[in-house]
Formats: structure tokens, C-alpha cells, sequence
């Protein structure tokens, strides 16, 4: 169990896994708090409370000051989409280090009621107007026609003997074509697995858990995946290594 003193976890950085999290909550008794936000945004635009019942990778509200909406590509909102946040609001980002500030948050967005600012997460509602983080936009990838997140596949995943940490990128073959699933593995080291036993057990954990018709192409195994400052999965610079 946990210590008295332990009264509530947060957490956040990247999109995390319910099964992870259910454990977390069951072993300690306590919720766990995620909180999603942005170095440019000053903190957090979405966010769970210790006064809502606790859902394992769920936000349940807007922080305060801040609000959102989630708009697909057609620039229309729905309950899945990227998330685009609804300025004024205290903490916003006026300009970036050695970057077009404009051209990065402002360019393109969709024309909605009030100027819009893009913030690059993907957000899905559930029905009970919880919120799921999907990953950022171009973690967002195409197979056989069907828009999946690498944080679907991620935690599909999750279950798979020999996994430590895994990243799932999509690859489009040379000379263009459909994405293919690739899948950068840091293995654990308490199993002895090979590339060919882990593509194995991982199209067998994705065919059950999410969809038989996604395949994965390729295992590459990596002794750690690259990561920001704030721990976030660094997936395009592992599709640009793979795609070079």
C-alpha cells in the first residue's frame, strides 16, 4: 500500500496508458491526475480534479482561464480531433527562439468565431465528455485507409512480452505508397527476445487488441527512445532515422 503522507499523483509529458494507470491507482489507493499542457501555453489546458471520480487516462475538464475545441480536418468540431486552443489567456507565448512564431501557431488554422490558436495534441471526447490523449497530430498515421494514433498502437502494445518501451511510427515505402507500421522497441531485459519474436507476438497483440488489418512491417530494437526535455517520445526523429 501507500505511505499515509501520499495523498494524490499527477501526471504528465505524454499520452499514458489506462491499464498502467488502473494498477497505479489500485496498488495505492489514490488517483492519479493527468494534466496536459505546453511549455508555449505557460501550464495546462486540460486537466483531471481530485473532486470528479478518478478514470485511468482521462481529463475531465479545461484548466481554468483556458478553453479548446477539438476540430477535424475539414476544420469542423467533433468529439476527435486535433485540439486548437481558444486565446486570450494568461501564459500564451508571443514569439519563439530562432522560430516564426506566427507561422507555427497561427498559419492556416481554421476560421472559427474567434481566432484560434493550433497547440498540436490530438484530443478525443468520450461520451461521457472525459478526454483521451491520442498523441500529437503527426503521430497520427495511415494504414490500409484507417487513421490510427501511435498511442492506440502503444497500448495495444503494452501487453506484449519482452516490450519495455515502445514507439510506433509509420513509414511510407521508398518511392511513396501506404504507411507501414514500424515499431522501435527498447526490450526488456529480464526477457530474452529476438526482432522476429517480438514482430510475432506484437501483430498477434494488435490483430486481438485494436485491428486485424494493420500489419507491422518492421521491429527495430533501440537501447533507449529519444526524448524532449519534458519526456515526450521524439517519434519524428526516429521516422526521419528510419526513413533515411
Amino acid at each position: 500500500g501507500a505511505p499515509a503522507s501520499l495523498r494524490v499523483i499527477s501526471s504528465t509529458g505524454e499520452a499514458s496508458n489506462a491499464e498502467d494507470y488502473r494498477w497505479l491507482m489500485e496498488s495505492t489507493g489514490v488517483p492519479v491526475i493527468e494534466y496536459c499542457g505546453g511549455t508555449e501555453i505557460g501550464g495546462g489546458y486540460v486537466t483531471a480534479t481530485v473532486v470528479e471520480p478518478a478514470v485511468p487516462a482521462r481529463f475531465t475538464t479545461p484548466t481554468l482561464g483556458l478553453d479548446f475545441v477539438l476540430l477535424d480536418e475539414d476544420g469542423m468540431s467533433g468529439d476527435t480531433g486535433e485540439v486548437f486552443l481558444v486565446p486570450p489567456s494568461i501564459g500564451l507565448s508571443t514569439e519563439l527562439l530562432n522560430r516564426d512564431h506566427h507561422r507555427i501557431y497561427y498559419d492556416g488554422v481554421p476560421a472559427w468565431s474567434r481566432q484560434l490558436r493550433r497547440h498540436g495534441d490530438q484530443m478525443r471526447r468520450d461520451g461521457s465528455g472525459r478526454y483521451q490523449a491520442l498523441g500529437r497530430v503527426d503521430d497520427t498515421m495511415n494504414l490500409g485507409g484507417i487513421k490510427v494514433s501511435s498511442a492506440d498502437l502503444e497500448s495495444a502494445l503494452s501487453v506484449v512480452d519482452g516490450i519495455g518501451e515502445v514507439a510506433a511510427i509509420g513509414s511510407p515505402p521508398p518511392g511513396g505508397g501506404p504507411e507501414r507500421l514500424v515499431l522501435f522497441v527498447v526490450p526488456d531485459p529480464a526477457v530474452e527476445v529476438t526482432t522476429e519474436e517480438v514482430l510475432t507476438k506484437a501483430q498477434s497483440a494488435i490483430r486481438v487488441r485494436l485491428n486485424p488489418l494493420f500489419k507491422v512491417h518492421d521491429v527495430v530494437f533501440v537501447g533507449s527512445l529519444p526524448r524532449t526535455a519534458s519526456q515526450k517520445v521524439m517519434r519524428r526523429t526516429l521516422r526521419a532515422e528510419y526513413d533515411r
